[in-house]
């Protein structure tokens, strides 16, 4: 893999969250957890490139997203969509995702994790965190749509301070 300026990224981010997929990953080498995410946003905010994600609280990962300063996105090619459905359909408590999947953890820079199977990998330093609330939708649709069990998201907003391609 070869570190890149965000500026020069040739991928549609549309296609590269909604249809091709991501692990959110965070903790150490030692102790983290992942989890396929198909929501989230990649652009500008604060003067900063940044990346968006929302994590329902359920989520194993969340814990770790919480305690960490940073998180990672890693993107993959089709072959590996069978190790992205088995990494959002399983919890990390119960197993070992990463040897499941057939995917490699590595520190691609210091206090972060990622695979070394990923064609594409963001650094991300939380900057912001808060959790969606019911009253401030104003599309109510959304809510019986997407959350009937009211498990709303918190979102994090993180600065994408290194990316990595193959």
């Amino acid at each position: 893999m070869r570190k890149i300026d965000i500026s020069v990224l040739k991928d549609n981010v549309i296609d590269l969250i909604g249809k091709q997929w991501m692990l959110i990953t965070a903790g150490n080498i030692d102790h983290y957890n992942m989890m396929t995410a198909s929501w989230g946003t990649i652009g500008f905010l604060w003067g900063k490139p940044v990346a968006c994600v929302v994590i329902r609280p359920q989520r194993y990962t969340l814990e770790f997203v919480e305690e960490e300063e940073c998180f990672t996105l890693s993107f993959f090619n089709e072959q590996y969509r069978s190790a992205l459905k088995l990494c959002g359909t399983k919890s990390g408590k119960e197993i070992d995702k990463a040897k499941a999947a057939g995917i490699t953890p590595f520190e691609p820079s210091r206090g972060c994790v990622a695979f070394k199977e990923a064609r594409l990998i963001f650094k991300c330093r939380k900057l912001y965190c808060d959790q969606l609330r019911e009253n401030s939708f104003i599309d109510k649709s959304i809510l019986e749509t997407w959350y009937p069990s009211r498990d709303l998201h918190k979102i994090f907003i993180g600065e994408i301070e290194e990316v990595w391609e193959e």
